[in-house]
């Protein structure tokens, strides 16, 4: 048996960039609806693992909005521990107000072209 090397990942078409991008976006705001809140990050990590080394515009935008994804999560677990001083469902809510409307500005921005980085994010995937 020999070995054959695989191909090199073709690049995509800047349509399919944005495209893609978008969607890493629209991913976590459907993965915040249908989960509750709790998986707005399976589908940036998904996107990010198969293209990221197909583009470097949809890794940037899968990065960032993973990171972002991650940030939100760890502030609802805090939030979560919040609730005893009765304070966690003001923060929850902000939390969910949050990541819906930067969600959509950063899938606005994708889907024009542009770079984006959310405010209040952690770099924890590069």
């Amino acid at each position: 048996m020999t070995y054959q090397p695989q191909p090199a990942p073709q690049p995509l078409t800047p349509e399919n960039e944005r495209l893609w991008a978008t969607l890493t976006h629209v991913s976590a705001l459907i993965g915040i609806v249908v989960g509750v809140g709790t998986i707005g990050w399976l589908g940036p990590l998904i996107i990010f693992l198969v293209l990221k080394d197909r583009s470097p515009f949809v890794r940037q935008h899968a990065a960032t909005t993973l990171n972002f994804q991650i940030t939100m999560a760890l502030a609802a677990i805090v939030a979560v521990f919040l609730w005893i001083v009765l304070v966690g469902f003001l923060i929850t809510a902000a939390i969910y107000l949050i990541t819906i409307v930067f969600s959509i500005i950063a899938a606005i921005a994708a889907n024009r072209g542009q770079a984006y980085t959310y405010p209040l994010s952690l770099t924890l995937v590069r």
